[in-house]
């Protein structure tokens, strides 16, 4: 497939984004930035955010891995729907009692100053690292495809990443929620098209119906869902409880995911919208794992080699959906996994610069209570940092390139496990228990928590026990926080304020 092909057609739907973004921006101001004048409806909302949750570890490494993991991954999945179900009842409530901008305004209320910074922090550095490496891989792919090909020019990877950011940057800075609300919405309706299309091309190709494509996925080993040995990481309590609390910290404590469930207009509607969200969520990721074993299957049935690491001999699960889609199934296939990859490209880090802005504006600089500084100074200020975190996210994805060598989805639920468990024992022990804490001591217990559990998990379960950590690093990340933090408890105790 022609390279030039593949930039027009990224060209042309990044006008489509452009043409949104002009739209929905139009007389912006500070609450649309922040909360889309809480008038965004929930099912744009609800189908949005299926982007922002798959975006392009879903598209290119859960196919990827079906070779080795089969469809255990929907375990975590399962898990996810019911922690979907808490955040409706229980944290979503609260947040809109608050009435607030930020999630972690919540934790100033309940703690106080120094806490509420230390979420903000741990959600910072949560999603600088996780979308940059989402962004990462979906660039990858697109330097590798695109880029490398264009023996005409030298495309270096730092340059493609940083016409990439540039692009998010022109349609993000100004229009805030109000418009990612309505671009991943856009964005989600190619993500899904180009796993359903994607299946379809692969059957075609297969010659065989519908029918026989889902019995032969039924009738091999990729669709091995359950999976019972306690010792391994893919044991399904595990996975099933580590999806319960990676759905609720990475969804319900994630300023990312609930500023746009606060822009809608009222909490029944945001409940809505989560509810469906939660459906959708399981039936596409359902899609998607149907595509990677129709993709190991095809693979075999055509006798072409699988993509992998010529000095290890191993499988590159990131390049097993991308090599037969651009070089094995057509001009046809190759477009539709373009534009499925760049609608994922950009869903995964649009509005995590506006959110990161938001937190950082609000809970770190607390510029919104300035009263010195003027609304136009407060804009000016805001879009400088939404700069700043595009040029940090560009560094971060620099270094995953340089030291990155498993499966991206591992990564980043690697990552999550680490950086969300402190903001699960804050949300947790504020929630649930009627203590006080020590305020000036949360950002100190919250820091060495995460260092306690790598230690435990790398140098102590390990080593010495046949046990594999697996998705529940997050709960033993919890609940080693907030160990730490009863021990900085105050004696008195404190009305809860939800």
């Amino acid at each position: 497939m022609s390279p030039l092909l593949i930039i027009l057609c990224i060209c042309l739907y990044f006008g489509g984004l452009l043409l949104i973004a002009y739209i929905t921006s139009r007389n912006s101001t500070a609450d649309s930035y922040f909360l889309g004048n809480k008038a965004s409806p929930w099912y744009a909302v609800a189908f949005g955010m299926i982007g922002d949750s798959l975006s392009g570890v879903t598209y290119i490494s859960v196919p990827g891995k079906i070779g080795t993991s089969h469809f255990s991954y929907l375990q975590l999945v399962f898990g996810y729907f019911i922690g979907y179900f808490i955040i409706s009842k229980v944290l979503l409530p609260l947040y809109y009692k608050m009435n607030v901008i930020s999630i972690y305004t919540y934790l100033e209320n309940r703690f106080g100053k120094h806490t509420q910074k230390a979420g903000a922090f741990f959600f910072i550095l949560s999603r600088i690292l996780g979308a940059s490496g989402r962004l990462f891989l979906a660039t990858g792919v697109i330097q590798f495809f695109v880029f490398d090909r264009i023996t005409a020019f030298h495309v270096p990877f730092w340059l493609s990443v940083s016409i990439i950011l540039a692009l998010m940057l022109l349609y993000t800075y100004k229009g805030g929620i109000k418009t990612l609300v309505w671009t991943d919405t856009f964005q989600s309706l190619f993500l899904v098209l180009g796993v359903v299309i994607s299946i379809v091309v692969i059957i075609n190709k297969m010659d065989i119906g519908f029918g026989q494509a889902v019995s032969n996925i039924v009738a091999s080993d990729y669709s091995d869902t359950f999976f019972w040995d306690w010792h391994k990481s893919s044991f399904f309590f595990k996975e099933f409880i580590g999806g319960i609390f990676i759905a609720v910290a990475m969804t319900g404590l994630d300023q990312n995911m609930m500023q746009k469930n606060l822009s809608c207009k009222s909490l029944r509607e945001a409940q809505k919208n989560i509810f469906w969200f939660s459906v959708v969520m399981v039936i596409v990721t359902v899609c998607f794992l149907a595509l990677g074993a129709l993709l190991f299957q095809y693979y075999d049935a055509s006798g072409i080699a699988l993509p992998t690491n010529p000095e290890t001999g191993k499988v590159i699960t990131d390049k097993v959906f991308p090599n037969l889609a651009l070089n094995h199934l057509g001009m046809f296939a190759g477009l539709i996994f373009i534009i499925g990859l760049t609608a994922a490209t950009f869903s995964s880090a649009d509005s995590v610069l506006t959110t990161l802005t938001t937190s950082t504006y609000v809970d770190l600089l607390e510029y919104d209570r300035s009263e010195q500084l003027s609304e136009k100074q407060k804009s000016k200020r805001r879009t400088w940092i939404h700069i700043g975190f595009a040029i940090l996210m560009w560094l971060v994805i620099i270094v995953f390139d340089l030291l990155n060598q498993r499966a991206i989805i591992d990564t980043i639920l690697m990552i999550a496990g680490y950086t969300y468990g402190p903001l699960l024992a804050l949300f947790s022990l504020g929630l649930f228990t009627k203590i006080s804490l020590n305020d000036r001591m949360v950002p100190v217990v919250c820091i060495l928590a995460p260092v306690v559990t790598y230690l435990l998990a790398n140098y102590l379960i390990t080593p010495y026990t046949t046990y594999q950590v697996g998705n529940e690093l997050i709960v033993i990340n919890a609940l080693v926080t907030a160990g730490g933090l009863l021990l900085v408890k105050q004696k008195q105790a404190v009305a809860l304020s939800s």
